[in-house]
């Protein structure tokens, strides 16, 4: 990288290629890695665990006064009031990974006072580095990166993630994808959020939609996809999407699109509806995603080995 870099934002690549190391060299041998189940098609391994491992450490030791929330340790390390939060999904795509999928890729963001303000997704196969600073741009490697020129929904392809987990409104997301499929070029499902962001900040979708989202799965992307001109929010088109469980992205005109068709299905109660029940807060929100990664399911430990030779 030429460029030269935010102080945070530079730890925070730091962090990120260090764990993309620990996952390249986990890839090499993954059927001897130990898989376990948090919840029905949701998995962790110890590579999501050391990976998550050396970025906390990497960024405690350089921020020590700084808070953490992490997909697989939640707010265990930091300081729990601190202005600055790092949010960090060591491994999206996890599922992806144990397959040998390669999709996935290292998440940090920084939020500073509930902004985000850093941001890095790393896709460690590729040794593709997506970052952006508030206010510098976004950029993948040395290349500065801009949403498509695509004004109109139906040339556009659009990404988007499917629901997986026990619980999931899979008819109502059925019905939501008939309405994009039915209005757009295309659609594609790759596995992991925080990449498919950085494709709407490359131009390469459209735009992009998901439910059953946590802060980790978006919060870096979302910076990329506005330093690069494009637009996110909630279903409804609101900018609370972090703490809402669902997102909605693209290039200015195909965003508006997409929210005139995704706005019906939204979990999002909107400000003043009448005997509306009060809106979550996104504490409320947050500890529930958090209890739902944590849900009491035995965990069920795989080991994979390796075909005996013939």
């Amino acid at each position: 990288m030429s460029q030269a870099l935010h102080p945070m934002l530079n730890i925070a690549v730091k962090a990120a290629r260090a764990a993309g190391s620990i996952i390249n060299r986990a890839a090499l041998d993954v059927e001897r890695l130990t898989i376990s189940t948090k919840g029905v098609n949701d998995f962790v391994t110890e590579v999501d665990q050391a990976a998550e491992k050396v970025i906390i450490e990497t960024l405690l030791t350089a921020y020590p006064g700084h808070a953490i929330l992490a997909e697989e340790s939640g707010r265990q390390h930091g300081a729990k009031h601190s202005d600055y939060l790092w949010i960090i999904d060591p491994l999206d795509g996890t599922t992806n990974f144990i397959h040998g999928f390669p999709v996935y890729a290292v998440s940090i963001a920084l939020a500073f006072r509930g902004k985000i303000e850093q941001a890095v997704v790393y896709d460690p196969t590729r040794n593709d580095l997506f970052f952006a600073s508030k206010g510098r741009g976004a950029f993948l490697n040395d290349r500065r990166l801009r949403v498509s020129k695509r004004i109109r929904l139906a040339e556009s392809l659009i990404g988007t993630g499917f629901p997986f987990r026990k619980g999931d409104n899979f008819h109502r997301y059925v019905e939501m994808f008939e309405q994009v499929m039915q209005h757009c070029a295309g659609v594609r499902r790759p596995g992991a959020a925080a990449l498919d962001l950085c494709y709407v900040a490359a131009g390469w979708y459209d735009g992009f939609f998901e439910t059953g989202l946590s802060p980790w799965d978006v919060a870096a992307g979302s910076l990329l996809i506005t330093e690069a001109g494009g637009l996110i929010g909630n279903f409804t088109g609101d900018a609370d999407f972090l703490y809402q469980r669902e997102a909605v992205a693209g290039t200015p005109k195909v965003y508006g699109q997409l929210v005139q068709l995704l706005a019906p299905y939204s979990k999002a109660i909107k400000a003043g509806a009448p005997e509306a029940p009060a809106a979550p807060t996104p504490e409320e929100v947050l500890a529930a995603a958090l209890a739902e990664s944590a849900e009491p399911v035995p965990r069920k430990t795989v080991r994979v080995k390796r075909p005996a030779a013939k």
